[in-house]
């Protein structure tokens, strides 16, 4: 399988590649604004893709969205494919589906409630503490009484129960305070004033529908439009953190493979670690580890390397380094960092090279045989065949209007779940304590018509004696009378006769 050529090396003349095999070894792209990062992220995923292996990226700028759409080929570019010696270098359109949370910019990426789960869903509200524990508690009930959490009205309703049955739900699960409750209930306020609430329902996304191949084999590069989402950080990073952490629980164990099942683009990488508890870093560690074995790739892109944590670092086994400036003191321990985490080549000083590096030039290292590291190279990235810029309002509807999942994912469908379920509950309470009761002949003496005035007349009320209980209780008094005279005379005679 041939591999992907990255570019050319300036200082040996060879031929700088990625070989597929080592594609599931992740990798970094760093490198200061204005560098060149963009192409190369650009270049590897038209690599990958001729490879036949689908790429998820996100495009925060908006110009990665020119993968759709062929590139012009001016002249600039095709001599510096020439010179790189790129032979059937000719501008080419890439197979791509559009995404987009807000679903304005392309197909709606959905989750629910649930799978979101409550670590991330905690981030993404800013929770501290206290509150990330109360929803633990709010996921607990909803499992434990078969209720769905599918959008944030299920969310929203269920804390409603929750602050409803506080003392009882305290006792059971854990103490649940009012001030907590109404902090989760704040900001899920200002996630839905943020348009968050569109990321939460159904359909929900499917993760084979980011694993397509177009119909030449090619694999399909999908493109989440994220110059907004980047303006909310926390959604951003735990979004693709959440979809990195489903492809590692739902996708099998395959080893080593020939080339990777897909490659996933982490842009502006140090936006998943800033301010992450050490819990979430731990959660990322692992994922990054040992997601390989499932046959994904993960390439970090930011500015900086030490963005990234040592021990993820450490994990990423290619790397392209683009310029860094050493203006201030965090740009000198940046070049400094960079410079020792390439294998070193006699024939380059890495540390002065990071500084003096061109537009579109960087130092490469990517994995050779047995997976050992390249020494470093000052390389000429090559350019991709597709639009290296934004396109059309026009061509992105014209891709998208010819996506394979289109229909799938455009309609948006409201089941049955908890917050309907607790609505109904409500309302069958509210209906039978409201519900007129029938009347008993006591409370309405004309209730049953001149036939029921005769009985109460006979055998009485519990308010009024019938004729049968007065005449009972006459014929009671008078025999107990005659019996008493009785009773009476016959004590009485038997003392006189006694004295006589």
């Amino acid at each position: 399988m041939d591999p992907i050529l990255l570019g050319k090396g300036i200082t040996d003349d060879v031929a700088v590649v990625l070989q597929p095999k080592f594609g599931n070894r992740h990798g970094l792209v760093a490198g200061a604004t204005g560098t060149g990062k963009t192409v190369t992220l650009m270049t590897l995923a038209e690599g990958f893709s001729r490879l036949g292996v689908p790429v998820f990226l996100a495009d925060v700028k908006g110009d990665v969205a020119g993968l759709a759409v062929a590139g012009d080929g001016n002249e600039k570019v095709l001599q510096r494919a020439q010179d790189i010696g790129v032979s059937d270098y000719a501008p080419a359109a890439n197979p791509v589906v559009f995404w987009d949370l807000w679903g304005q910019r392309g197909h709606p990426v959905r989750t629910t409630v649930s799978e979101m789960g409550p670590t991330l869903l905690a981030r993404i509200l800013e929770l501290n503490d206290t509150q990330s524990g109360v929803l633990d508690i709010v996921f607990k009930l909803a499992d434990d009484r078969g209720l769905l959490l599918l959008d944030l009205e299920d969310l929203r309703a269920l804390l409603g129960l929750v602050a409803d049955e506080r003392k009882d739900i305290s006792t059971s699960y854990g103490l649940v305070s009012a001030q907590s409750i109404g902090a989760i209930q704040r900001s899920l306020l200002r996630l839905e004033q943020e348009g968050g609430e569109q990321f939460f329902g159904e359909p929900a996304l499917e993760l084979v529908d980011l694993m397509r191949t177009s119909l030449d084999g090619r694999g399909v590069i999908n493109i989440l439009a994220a110059d907004q989402l980047i303006l909310k950080p926390r959604l951003y990073s735990s979004f693709l953190l959440w979809l990195l952490s489903e492809l590692f629980e739902t996708l099998p164990e395959v080893g080593d493979l020939d080339k990777p099942k897909l490659v996933f683009v982490f842009d502006e990488a140090h936006l998943l670690f800033d301010d992450a508890p050490a819990a979430l870093q731990q959660r990322i560690e692992q994922v990054v580890r040992l997601i390989r074995s499932k046959g994904v790739g993960v390439y970090f892109c930011s500015q900086f390397p030490d963005d990234v944590p040592d021990n993820i670092l450490g994990q990423l086994g290619n790397r392209v380094q683009h310029a860094l400036r050493a203006f201030t003191p965090r740009d000198q321990k940046a070049v400094k960092t960079a410079a020792e985490t390439f294998v070193p080549n006699p024939k380059l000083d890495v540390a002065k090279a990071i500084s003096q590096l061109g537009t579109g030039e960087a130092l490469v290292s990517t994995l050779q045989d047995k997976g050992v590291p390249a020494p470093v190279q000052q390389t000429l990235i090559a350019p991709p065949r597709c639009r290296m810029g934004a396109i059309q309002d026009a061509e992105r509807q014209q891709v998208r209007g010819n996506s394979p999942v289109g229909g799938k994912y455009d309609t948006r469908v409201d089941r049955e779940s908890a917050a309907e379920l607790l609505a109904k509950r409500a309302d069958a309470t509210l209906q039978a304590a409201n519900a007129p009761k029938a009347k008993t002949a006591e409370e309405d003496p004309d209730a049953g018509g001149f036939g029921q005035s005769v009985k109460d007349a006979v055998f009485g009320t519990k308010r009024r004696q019938g004729m049968v209980e007065t005449m009972a209780k006459q014929t009671a008094r008078t025999v107990g009378n005659q019996l008493g005279r009785q009773i009476l005379r016959g004590i009485m005679g038997s003392i006189f006769g006694g004295k006589r």
